[in-house]
């Protein structure tokens, strides 16, 4: 078992923004809070910047706000996992206010204002695409590997099943990236692939297509990521995924309960940083409704 640190902070203080520039040799990645949806954010040692999916549009300013704070001036590589509104509607903002070198995608088009806006901007800054295929592998930095785990898939019968998910590898430190995927994509993967992780980015936030027992202890997440919204309508994330992440041991952060969580990493070991305390996170909630 690696060493895992986690900061525990009082409840009676308010946990700021994290805002220092990644340490040398540091890698981070931030789940950042987008309600119902995803966006991901990675640092590497040498201060690249990979932002993976953009929650629903109106989270785009959110995002906006939360690269600028974390000093990000350009996004090196833009990752759209599928086209559902939750996962690039935010990605528009993104794309209006930081320059984007480029984008990886699943090719798949789907016919929404959403999905036009955001090809739009592909096409009017000439931003290059490049379609995902299994097994691609893109260097980020030294020590630093995102693998293509899965992507889109002819015979998918929806676009969760097409989703493309992903590997990080930072020397001994492994993040597994879900998106949407189902629980057919889950055992393909892990037939193919080594998934063991330290982190996992749970998929489609929780819900009752994913995440089954024997997928989870094939990665045996030390610490597993559930982005949702508190409010969702979707009923996410289900008892029996909770049940399945606590059968395997692995602690569970929900951007519902935590806000953002930065997991920051030296290749040995990683700390998870919350931005907030649950009871805290209600508390903010119930004031903000007042």
């Amino acid at each position: 078992m690696k060493k895992i640190i986690h900061l525990f902070f009082l409840l009676l203080f308010i946990i700021p923004q994290i805002t220092y520039a990644t340490p040398q040799n540091s890698l981070r990645v931030h789940f950042i809070d987008v309600g119902q949806g995803d966006s991901i954010l990675i640092e590497t040692p040498d201060n690249q910047a990979i932002l993976i999916d953009g929650g629903v549009p109106k989270a785009g300013s959110k995002i906006v706000r939360y690269l600028k704070e974390q000093q990000i001036e350009e996004i090196d590589l833009m990752v759209a996992t599928h086209p559902d509104y939750d996962h690039i509607g935010g990605l528009i903002a993104v794309l209006e206010h930081l320059p984007v070198r480029k984008v990886l995608e699943n090719g798949e088009v789907h016919l929404t204002k959403t999905f036009a806006k955001y090809r739009f901007y592909l096409f009017k800054e000439k931003i290059p695409v490049q379609i995902a295929q299994a097994n691609d592998s893109i260097t980020l930095a030294e020590e630093v590997e995102l693998k293509v785990l899965h992507a889109a898939e002819e015979d998918a019968e929806n676009r969760n099943q097409s989703a493309i998910a992903l590997k990080l590898t930072y020397e001994k430190i492994d993040f597994l990236f879900m998106s949407d995927v189902e629980a057919e994509q889950e055992e393909a993967i892990a037939e193919k692939y080594d998934v063991d992780a330290e982190v996992l980015k749970v998929a489609h936030h929780g819900s009752n297509s994913s995440s089954t027992l024997k997928f989870l202890r094939e990665v045996s997440p030390e610490v597993s990521i559930i982005t949702y919204s508190a409010s969702n309508d979707y009923g996410h994330p289900v008892g029996r995924v909770i049940n399945n992440l606590q059968k395997v041991d692995s602690q569970i952060f929900s951007t519902a309960g935590y806000g953002n969580v930065v997991v920051e990493t030296n290749g040995e070991q990683y700390i998870v940083l919350p931005e907030m305390q649950p009871m805290e996170r209600l508390m903010k909630r119930i004031k903000n409704k007042e």
